[in-house]
């Protein structure tokens, strides 16, 4: 393979931090660019190539930092451009890459340029954002100029500005202006203010937020209505995926490559596979690569994610949304991503495994090896690698801090009039799925504040219960910890990257409910996962006929023919 075919992107594995709750330098109980910057050696022995820093610019904090005010500004709990500047420098010293969010589907309600198009009709700033005058129903009442609903919240997408006498659009919160994408001007502006000014200063790319919403439907039509019961209507399928969607990605992507940048875009509301290899074939020179949902979205509600039991799905459902993002790659120039966590997910060993203490180290050990075996660049979030879980069931509403959790309950606070039996479902939900999981601060040691901050500062969300049990201290010289087995699998991804990274991905035993198997072939080279998603022990299924079967590392060690609870295994073909 040529290294056009392979560039450096595809065989990185990225470590993702969220700054906020990574580590504080300053004993402020907020997370810091400084922090991150010290923190670079510990990243790098885990065996990671590039880290991606969740959104740090200047912002009100509503939605935590994706409602930014001005792109070429660090928020000043985190630090300022210079430390920027130094955490840029001090990863390249390492041999490491460093890419950032790129959000640019809307702005705050803070950013100069909304100040502006919000000041008048006749602004020349008006068209940057997306305008509507009202509708009246036949009652002569005013209405939103269509039926939309805010991803937030469950209220309309659209905003009434009294001042200026139109609705503004608002597909996150309402301190969240969509930009105008149409408008020529406000791209370049967008291009200059948030791309062009980090590349200049050595940054490696973006992962792009909600990558697929800036061209909406010229038309703005109602989306259709899946919930009776409510006046606002999920509209993904009608914002998403728009007309211009492939111009404006090559626009951006023109200016990636001048850089020799990547980039990897959030891509929600896109089932269709032929619709995904469009925005990532090689050829279309539009993304590199995307985060797809399938995964992710499983046991999730339809209308509200939280409108759900927790564990709501089989593992059958996970193997074959596993798949979908895996078969990207069969007989096609597009690569693909490999993730469980990030900062809007919840924590993959208490979603998808046991987060008791019994089982909790190997259910993480186990979902490295099926991550490392999975083909695509590779994403770890902070706290993966020592196995951070899930809030603990018996926190309240009032300790969480994400805005969409709060909305929900909120919603059903008020929907059902304060109902207990309600309100203790619907906050069973956002304990199992919801985005505070993974913004909890991370845990460095078993100390006041887990190492995190300072003991005499106020963490700006409280530690997890489980930082006792739970932290990096006590794992870097364990040889049988999470941290150590994470660093032992990354090795052997790298050892087998042809195999492992490239290969191709083929499902086996697909309707088992208990045990996840799949072969990678590369070549003449073949290597088999196998998992045993289940608290009992379990029937190693039928290995495929091609060869004998070699074991290359397990997470335990284990020489029966059974799986036991939580066991994982890899093997390559001699």
């Amino acid at each position: 393979m040529t290294d056009a075919q392979r560039p450096w992107w595809k065989d990185a594995v990225i470590y993702q931090i969220y700054p906020a709750s990574f580590k504080d330098s300053n004993a402020d109980g907020i997370g810091d660019i400084p922090g991150i910057t010290r923190s670079l050696d510990y990243i790098k022995n885990l065996g990671v190539d590039t880290i991606w820093i969740c959104p740090m610019y200047d912002s009100p904090q509503i939605d935590m930092g994706y409602d930014i005010s001005d792109y070429q500004k660090v928020y000043p709990p985190y630090g300022t451009v210079a430390d920027m500047e130094e955490l840029i420098h001090q990863t390249h010293s390492r041999d490491m890459r460093l890419i950032l969010d790129l959000v640019i589907n809307h702005t705050s309600d803070q950013h100069a340029w909304f100040k502006e198009s919000r000041s008048s009709k006749d602004n020349a700033k008006r068209d940057w954002y997306i305008w509507k005058p009202a509708r009246y129903d036949g009652n002569g009442k005013r209405q939103p100029p269509n039926n939309w609903r805010s991803n937030f919240g469950g209220g309309s997408a659209w905003e009434w500005d009294e001042h200026s006498q139109e609705y503004y659009l608002h597909l996150f919160c309402v301190e969240q202006p969509d930009l105008n994408w149409d408008n020529e001007e406000t791209r370049k502006a967008i291009y200059d203010s948030a791309m062009t000014f980090w590349l200049d200063k050595g940054v490696d790319g973006f992962r792009i937020d909600t990558v697929n919403m800036y061209s909406k439907n010229p038309t703005y039509p109602d989306a259709p209505i899946t919930d009776h019961d409510a006046e606002w209507q999920s509209a993904g399928v009608i914002y998403c995926n728009g007309p211009r969607m492939h111009e404006f990605l090559q626009e951006m992507n023109a200016i990636l490559a001048r850089y020799d940048a990547m980039s990897v875009g959030e891509c929600p509301h896109t089932p269709d596979r032929n619709k995904v290899l469009q925005y990532v074939g090689a050829k279309q020179k539009q993304l590199n690569m995307v985060f797809q949902f399938d995964v992710v979205d499983i046991g999730m509600g339809s209308v509200f994610k939280y409108q759900t039991k927790p564990r709501a799905y089989t593992l059958p459902d996970f193997k074959k949304a596993v798949l979908r993002t895996q078969d990207l790659l069969d007989g096609t120039d597009a690569w693909t991503t490999a993730f469980l966590e990030n900062h809007d997910q919840a924590r993959s060993i208490s979603r998808w495994c046991d987060d008791s203490p019994q089982w909790r180290v190997r259910s993480g050990k186990l979902l490295a090896l099926m991550l490392a075996s999975l083909s695509g660049t590779l994403y770890i979030y902070e706290g993966q690698e020592i196995g951070m879980i899930n809030i603990p069931k018996d926190w309240t509403i009032e300790e969480y801090k994400d805005i969409d959790s709060k909305d929900y309950y909120n919603h059903v606070a008020e929907q059902s009039g304060n109902d207990s039996a309600k309100l203790a479902d619907a906050l069973a939900a956002i304990q199992y799925l919801g985005r505070d999981n993974a913004r909890i601060p991370m845990q460095w040691a078993p100390a006041p504040n887990g190492g995190f901050t300072d003991a005499s500062a106020q963490a700006w969300m409280r530690i997890n219960d489980s930082v006792t049990d739970i932290n990096v201290a006590q794992q870097l010289h364990d040889k049988d910890s999470v941290l150590a087995f994470w660093r032992r699998t990354l090795s052997i991804r790298k050892q087998h990257n042809d195999l492992l990274v490239h290969g191709t991905f083929r499902l086996l035993d697909v309707e088992n409910p208990h045990v996840f198997s799949f072969v990678k072939e590369y070549q003449d080279r073949k290597a088999l996962f196998i998992g045993n998603f289940s608290g009992e022990e379990r029937q190693v299924p039928d290995l495929p006929t091609e060869g004998r079967w070699r074991g290359l590392v397990g997470n335990i060690d284990s020489h029966e023919d059974d799986l036991a609870p939580w066991e994982g295994r890899i093997y390559l073909v001699e």
